[in-house]
C-alpha cells in the first residue's frame, strides 16, 4: 500500500481528519510525527524534514501544519511566515529530489473579497492580512519549485471534531449567555474537515496536480452558520446579526470569499455536499459522543 505522511496529523483539526480518512480508505499506510518532533521554527527545518522523509519513505506528504491564528499573525508575522511560507518551501525542496507527492493546504484568505461571485482557481490572489499574505507566499514557494505532482488545496471556514472551532465556540457562548452576536456581512464557504479530508485523499489517489478549491457546497455568513448550528442543536439562544465594524479585528478579512470547486469536480467527478448537511452530521456525532 502507498504510505502517507501527515504533518499536523496528531493535533490539528484537519490533520486528525486526514488521519481518519486515510485509515478509513483502507488503502494507505499512515504516519504522523509526534508533536514536538519537528521544530518548524528551526534553521535546520529542511534537514529535519529530509531525515523524516528518508526514514519513513512516504509516497505522499499531506501538509496540514500551519499558523492559523488570523488575529495573532498580525503581531507575530515571523512565526506565521515560518509555518506558512518557510515550511511549504522546505517541503517543496524535499519532495523535488525524491519520488514523493506533496499536497498542501491553503486558504480563501489569499483573496481580497471584492468579487460577488465564487472565486475560481484562475482568479488573481490579493490577500488583505498577514495570514493571507504568508499563506500565498507558501503557495508561491511551492509553485516556484514546482515539484512533480504537487497539489495546493484552498479551503475555508473549517469546523470539525478534535479541536476548538467556530461552531463549538458559538454553542458554548449560547449555553452560557443565551445570546450570540455574530457578523453577518462576511460571506464564505463553511467546510467540514471530515469532508475536506476525504476529498483530499481522493485527489491524492487520482494524482491531481495544481491548485484546487475544496469546500462544502453553498455559501453563508458567519451569522447564518451560527444560527443553523443553534437550530440544529436545539439550544435556547438568540443569534443577533452585527456588522464587521461592530466586531473590531486586527486583521482585515475578505467580505466575500466563497470558493468555486468546479476544477476539483471536473477532475474527480465529485461535488462536495451542502454545508448544512455536513453541519448536521458533525453536530450529531458531537452530541452522540461517539
Amino acid at each position: 500500500m502507498p504510505k502517507a505522511l501527515v504533518l499536523g496529523g496528531r493535533n490539528g483539526l484537519l490533520g486528525q481528519a486526514l488521519m481518519e480518512a486515510l485509515k478509513s480508505a483502507g488503502t494507505w499506510e499512515v504516519a504522523a510525527p509526534d508533536p514536538g518532533r519537528i521544530n518548524y521554527f528551526s534553521s535546520s527545518l529542511h534537514a529535519e524534514l529530509s531525515a523524516l522523509t528518508d526514514g519513513l519513505e512516504p509516497d505522499c506528504i499531506f501538509n496540514a501544519a500551519a499558523y492559523t491564528d488570523v488575529e495573532g499573525a498580525e503581531e507575530h508575522e515571523d512565526e506565521a511566515a515560518a509555518m506558512n511560507r518557510a515550511l511549504p518551501a522546505c517541503l517543496a525542496r524535499v519532495v523535488d529530489s525524491r519520488p514523493v507527492r506533496l499536497i498542501h493546504f491553503s486558504t480563501d484568505f489569499v483573496f481580497d473579497g471584492r468579487k460577488n461571485t465564487p472565486y475560481t482557481t484562475d482568479d488573481q490572489p490579493n490577500p488583505l492580512s498577514v495570514y493571507g499574505r504568508t499563506k500565498l507566499a507558501g503557495e508561491q514557494a511551492i509553485q516556484e519549485r514546482a515539484p512533480a505532482g504537487y497539489a495546493i488545496i484552498r479551503t475555508a471556514w473549517m469546523f470539525g471534531r478534535g479541536k476548538k472551532n467556530f461552531i463549538q465556540s458559538i454553542l458554548n457562548i449560547c449555553r452560557a449567555q443565551g445570546e450570540a452576536r455574530v457578523v453577518f456581512d462576511q460571506i464564505g464557504s463553511p467546510t467540514y474537515a471530515a469532508d475536506l479530508a476525504q476529498h483530499a485523499v481522493t485527489l491524492a489517489e487520482l494524482e491531481g496536480s495544481g491548485i484546487f478549491h475544496i469546500v462544502n457546497s453553498g455559501q453563508a455568513s458567519w451569522c447564518d452558520l451560527a444560527a443553523e448550528a443553534v437550530n440544529c442543536s436545539q439550544v435556547e439562544c438568540r443569534v443577533t446579526p452585527i456588522t464587521s465594524a461592530e466586531r473590531p479585528s486586527k486583521a482585515e478579512r475578505p467580505a466575500y470569499s466563497v470558493l468555486d470547486c468546479s476544477r476539483f469536480t471536473n477532475m474527480t467527478g465529485r461535488t462536495p455536499r451542502a454545508w448544512p448537511q455536513a453541519l448536521r452530521e458533525y453536530l450529531m456525532l458531537e452530541n452522540s459522543g461517539l
